[in-house]
């Protein structure tokens, strides 16, 4: 079973100091990793900044489309307009068949404000006690979505893609 998880640092370089712990809770067979992603917000800035952590993962990862995506509807969506509005809709509602409903996205969108970050993480067989005991900075705070090996795969069709 895959699991989509947030964690929310109360800092805007928080999420970007987790690479090293990440690794190191992989080594220990604590979390497999199939895709990361790290947003950050500094206070002085109108959006947050994206980052895919590729050097985290293999081939099994999700491309950079989805995390665009979600991303976009999670930070975006207020300013790209009726134009994109329909197909984003669209979109939305095929997420929402995997986990990824209005709830989860209201609830990252409410959470992820100006002077904080997040970790986006796409895993197998974590432990999420230890991944949060172990994440730098103290005072993460885990949102989540668990996906189902189904789940996963439609997730994957959304976006054209072969697990691997």
């Amino acid at each position: 079973m895959s699991t989509l998880t947030v964690w929310k640092f109360q800092s805007a370089e928080g999420a970007e100091d987790v690479e090293a712990a990440l690794k190191s809770l992989q080594k220990e067979g604590l979390i497999k990793i199939l895709d990361a992603a790290v947003v950050s917000w500094p206070a002085d800035r109108a959006k947050p900044r994206t980052k895919q952590l590729l050097n985290l993962v293999g081939a099994g990862a999700l491309s950079g489309t989805f995390w665009g995506m979600l991303f976009g509807l999670i930070f975006l969506m207020p300013l790209l307009g009726a134009a994109i509005g329909a197909a984003a809709g669209a979109l939305g509602g095929k997420l929402a068949d995997v986990g990824i409903d209005d709830d989860f996205i209201a609830e990252v969108k409410e959470k992820i404000t100006p002077g904080t970050s997040a970790l986006f993480l796409l895993t197998m067989n974590e432990v999420p006690d230890r991944i949060g005991e172990a994440l730098p900075g103290g005072g993460a705070e885990l949102l989540h979505s668990n996906l189902d090996t189904l789940g996963e795969r439609r997730l994957r069709d959304v976006f054209g893609e072969d697990a691997a």
